[in-house]
Order: structure tokens, then sequence, then C-alpha cells
């Protein structure tokens, strides 16, 4: 199978990564925090040297491990929520999208979510022109999961310092693929999986926290803290971390971290690849293009005009066996903005381990397809 559905999952793991996983799914199968015999102590270092990898990594204060990244935006999202606004985007994902839906049923909040530019860029000075009176909190993704657009993160950060507003950012296409700085961004929280952009496992995400961001506990249960009552402990991390924390996920990500920091090249490789996806499929007669401009490259968008995308997908599994993303990729308010709302759109999203060999072939199925 040719894979180009990596902005939802990377199908490849390095060996490191893979190895991790399996000593620690063997040999570290303890609750970490939760005892104090020899096996959970070690469950409990190997999660401590996670969080220092990702501080190291993200340029954070405190790392809050999940069950993957929508877990964290939601702990994020309702752990700041008050009554008042929020400024969002209209490139966001459901899982921004919906807990700030959910909130504004509950009358909690309103929200105004931000179109682009003419460009299809998310200018700062529309989000700040949309802060009001009662504006809490920025919420915006680093990367558009749908167009691969990059937002101006530094920019809007800026904004959010100087009217006191609370920032998040949601990094789960970001991370792994570019630098990622929350000190260089200037945000409060920022999310994301290891199972994209830094080819971890699934099945673990982080809330990286800045020192001193509001946070109020959004998950109740045992903690391995302050069991001696009923109430939620509120200290970062060890009461925003209920249940049973992956010890393989946490060790994997270790390994991810490592590797990606070794592997800085290969950034430049993947950025080759996709302008020559990119530039390929611009060059097809009948494919609509979407995202031009500020468009990380290793994710393309597109429909075709004489094919409805859900086909084309089908056609590329069954006929050419290539796995690609068709529909609404879970970010209503993008397709709305594009006009792909009753059609959606065919999403191609390459990574690491991908070859120009593979691209070729990708636009030449394409081709024929639109034929």
């Amino acid at each position: 199978m040719i894979y180009l559905d990596n902005a939802a999952t990377t199908m490849f793991k390095p060996e490191c990564v893979l190895k991790a996983n399996d000593y620690a799914t063997r040999n570290l199968s303890a609750n970490a925090g939760r005892g104090s015999h020899s096996a959970s102590v070690k469950a409990a270092s190997i999660i401590y040297q996670a969080r220092k990898a990702v501080r190291g990594y993200i340029g954070c204060d405190e790392v809050i491990f999940t069950s993957n990244c929508t877990d964290a935006l939601n702990t994020a999202i309702f752990g700041t929520a008050r009554r008042g606004h929020v400024v969002t985007t209209v490139y966001e994902h459901n899982s921004v999208l919906r807990p700030l839906q959910e909130l504004k049923n509950r009358g909690v909040i309103s929200f105004t979510a931000v179109e682009p530019d003419k460009h299809g860029v998310i200018d700062p000075r529309d989000v700040e022109r949309a802060l009001r009176p009662d504006t809490y909190l920025i919420a915006v993704n680093h990367v558009s999961n749908v167009t691969g657009t990059v937002a101006p993160v530094a920019q809007i950060g800026a904004a959010a310092r100087r009217h006191g507003v609370l920032y998040l950012v949601d990094g789960a296409q970001s991370v792994g693929y570019m630098d990622v700085d929350m000190r260089e961004i200037g945000c409060d929280y920022l999310c994301f999986s290891p199972h994209k952009g830094l080819h971890g496992t699934q099945g673990i995400g982080c809330l990286c926290v800045k020192g001193g961001a509001p946070l109020r506990p959004f998950k109740f249960g045992g903690t391995g803290t302050a069991s001696n009552t009923t109430e939620q402990p509120t200290d970062i991390p060890e009461g925003f971390e209920c249940g049973t924390i992956s010890v393989a996920g946490a060790f994997s990500l270790i390994a991810a971290i490592n590797y990606r920091k070794n592997h800085a090249h290969d950034v430049r490789a993947l950025a080759a690849l996709g302008e020559m996806l990119r530039s390929g499929l611009s060059k097809i007669a009948g494919v609509r293009l979407y995202g031009k401009y500020n468009v990380m490259p290793n994710v393309a968008c597109f429909n075709l005009d004489s094919v409805n995308a859900a086909i084309v997908g089908d056609i590329l599994n069954e006929q050419y066996d290539t796995a690609v993303r068709c529909g609404l990729h879970c970010a209503p308010l993008c397709h709305r903005y594009l006009g792909t709302l009753s059609t959606g759109a065919v999403r191609a999203s390459l990574s690491y381990h991908n070859t120009a060999q593979e691209v070729e072939f990708f636009l030449k199925a394409i081709t024929e397809i639109a034929k």
C-alpha cells in the first residue's frame, strides 16, 4: 500500500520507537505512581523522563499526559472555561469546535470563528479585532488538518499577551514537522499527540502548560495522590492524570523525540517531496487545489471537478492500493469556508517514509481518474 493518510496518523514508526513500545509493553506494565514496589517506581521513572523529554522539546514548564490530542484539548478548554467569550478560527478541528459549542449550548460562553484573509491565511489583526472585553481565551490550530495552512501563531501570541488573554495552540499537525517552541509562540497551552509528526505510538497525548497558567481538573478519579480525600487534587500534572497512564506510550514518546532530534535533515527532504506533490497536482486538468499561501508542503487537499471526493478515495484504494482521506476531515467550518461542505475533499498527506516514486505513482493515478 502507498500510504498518504499521515495527517491522521503516521504508518511508519522508527525501529527505536517500535523497540521501546515492545520493551515497555513486555517489561513495564505496572501502574506508575500507584505503589512503592520496584515495578511501579520504575514505571513512574519512565513517566518522569517522558515529561522531561517533552519539556525540552516543546519549551514548556509542565506536561499533562492524556489519552490523545483531543483529550488534551478538551482538558484545556473545559479546564479554563468561565463565563465570557472565546476567539477561534474557521480552520479548527472539531476537537476544539465541539467543546466550544458544548460550552455555548450550556450558556457559559460565546465564541467567534475568524475567517482567513483573501490569501487563505489567518490574519493576526483579525484575531485581535475579534477580541471583546469579556474574551478570556484564544484557541488556534498551528496547522490546518484540511489545507495545511500555517497560522501566524507567534503574532497571535503577541496579541494575546497585549490583551491579557489566555492562548491555546493545537499542535496536532505541526509537532514533529516544524520547530515548535511554546516560548517563541507565547502560548499558555499547547496540545499534540506523538502518533502524527513524531512517528510515535497511539494512546497518549500531551497537554503542555506554561508555568502559572490557570487550569481546573476536567476529569475526576484516582491520581495516586491525596488519596485520603474525595476531592480532586488540582496540582499539575497529577491532578489531571486520572487513571492509568500509558507507560509504553510514554517510553515510545521518549524514543520518538530523540529520533526526531537526530533526523532534522528529514524535514528538508519532506518539504521537497511535498512541493513535488502539490506542483504535480496543480498541473492536472480538472484538479482544484485548496490552500496556496503559508501551506505545509506535506499536505495537499483537492477535488476533481468531474469525480466525487469519496469516489476518488474508493478508486485509489481499490484500484491503486493507495490510502488517502476523503470527506469533511472533522472540520466543518473550514469546509464551509472552502465551499466543500456538501462534497468534502481529498487529502493526501506525506510523511518521512514516503518516496518520490510513490508521489509519481499517485500523480499518475489522479491523472487517470481525472480523465
